[in-house]
């Protein structure tokens, strides 16, 4: 207990996580959870464990074909806890116990929600609970209704219950067995709208969905960080979708399933191996750029996104950085630019090495399967089962500095107490 007291909350949330994709992976290799004549190798289960946790999707073995009911239990667990959060799932149970939540304990639910500050943070922990529970248990309801149609009634609501949880929490996982995710359902328009519903929901965060339910769903009322989260959601769900209909031979209801489930969620309902590069292109900017702050996805976030491009505007012709007649912080734009260059840094170091490991797989392949492990999205153009055990290790290393950030990755080992030695200014050129 002295040990967590000395460390940062940023390092015992690094650690909670790492801890329960380690407890993950035992219980993934279990017999109990592997099915009669299935043999799952404990990289696999690793790798399997860790995507999960991540809340990425991508899969060395295919979860219904591999695990038991128990296993597949499991699995779910996993990806609740994962997109929940390790911290706030561990307040949930003191809560349930009914004891107090410390000081510590409060920071870490601040470090790991992305909140202002400690005020009302047991309040917003209760919020994200309810929602999470509410949400998950209507869209199971609604997938019952067509999983119902090729499954027996029980094991329709066991797929449907696990398909909810894999939705909201925007991890492309399902247990439907074939290896073809939701391929089959490529043309249910139902089951399509009802999953994007989901992973929505779950992408543009907590804290967005919390100020929307407070204030009404009025507009104007909304917070800065509101109203650019539902602008840049709508603005890159929008243009995803009218540039992977215009570059690749799919219906607009594929397109637009595809452009939402790119941003972190993992599911595709058309294979991605057979997209041009136009279109597999588009889909890793969707994937790089990620959910929302606060929300159970990856990706550098769209606040970033849209910091980024107001800096860029601003410094271009001369003006103030603005945004719904806010001014954005000072300090966010420096913020947004390390971290979509530590982002971009991650995903181009990983697909260097990726293609040392593997030089048979393709450049734009292996870009597109590390840009999804940093995302967390979970998209593949098929290459994951087949690679080596370094490799994999590689990704399992990717997936996991895409869900805590790489901005928090990078802080792990930095300290500092203030500069005492100041320096006059130089100049250099810059462009």
């Amino acid at each position: 207990m002295n040990f967590l007291k000395r460390q940062s909350p940023v390092r015992i949330i690094s650690l909670g996580f790492a801890l329960v994709i380690l407890i993950g992976s035992v219980l993934l290799s279990l017999p109990c959870s592997i099915r009669d004549g299935v043999t799952v190798r404990y990289i696999d289960a690793l790798y399997m464990s860790t995507s999960a946790v991540c809340v990425t999707g991508l899969l060395t073995v295919d979860a219904g074909d591999t695990f038991t009911p128990l296993g597949q239990f499991f699995l779910g667990m996993l990806i609740q806890i994962g997109g929940l959060g390790v911290t706030a799932v561990g307040t949930g149970v003191i809560l349930a116990m009914g004891k107090k939540v410390n000081l510590k304990a409060r920071n870490l639910i601040r470090e790991a929600s992305n909140l202002d500050s400690g005020k009302g943070v047991i309040r917003f922990i209760r919020l994200v609970f309810l929602t999470t529970v509410t949400f998950e248990l209507v869209g199971a309801a609604l997938s019952f209704l067509v999983f119902r149609k090729r499954f027996t009634p029980l094991k329709a609501v066991g797929v449907s219950v696990f398909h909810a949880v894999a939705s909201f929490n925007n991890s492309g996982f399902d247990i439907l067995g074939g290896g073809q995710n939701l391929i089959p359902y490529q043309d249910d328009v139902f089951l399509n709208l009802v999953t994007c519903a989901l992973v929505i929901l779950g992408g543009i965060g907590f804290l967005v969905i919390r100020e929307v339910i407070e204030k009404r769903f009025r507009w104007k009322k909304f917070s800065m960080h509101t109203k650019v989260v539902l602008f840049m959601s709508l603005v890159l769900t929008a243009a995803g979708t009218v540039l992977l209909k215009l570059t690749e031979d799919i219906t607009w209801l594929g397109a637009f399933f595809t452009s939402v489930s790119a941003r972190t969620a993992g599911f595709s309902t058309f294979p991605l191996g057979s997209f041009s590069g136009a279109g597999l292109l588009t889909v890793i900017v969707l994937m790089v750029i990620g959910a929302s702050p606060g929300s159970t996805g990856g990706g550098i976030k769209t606040t970033t996104c849209y910091v980024l491009f107001e800096g860029i505007r601003s410094s271009a012709t001369n003006t103030s950085e603005k945004a719904f007649r806010y001014a954005v912080p000072a300090d966010a734009f420096r913020k947004a630019a390390v971290i979509t260059l530590l982002a971009l840094g991650i995903v181009l170091t990983g697909t260097y090495i990726l293609v040392i490991l593997e030089p048979g797989v393709p450049f734009l392949d292996a870009l597109f399967e590390m840009s999804s492990a940093f995302g967390t999205a979970g998209l593949s153009t098929g290459i994951s089962a087949g690679l080596c055990d370094a490799a994999k290790l590689l990704t399992i290393l990717i997936m996991f500095i895409g869900r805590l950030g790489p901005l928090t990755i990078a802080s792990l080992w930095y300290f500092t107490k203030g500069e005492r030695v100041s320096f006059p200014e130089g100049n250099i050129a810059i462009g």
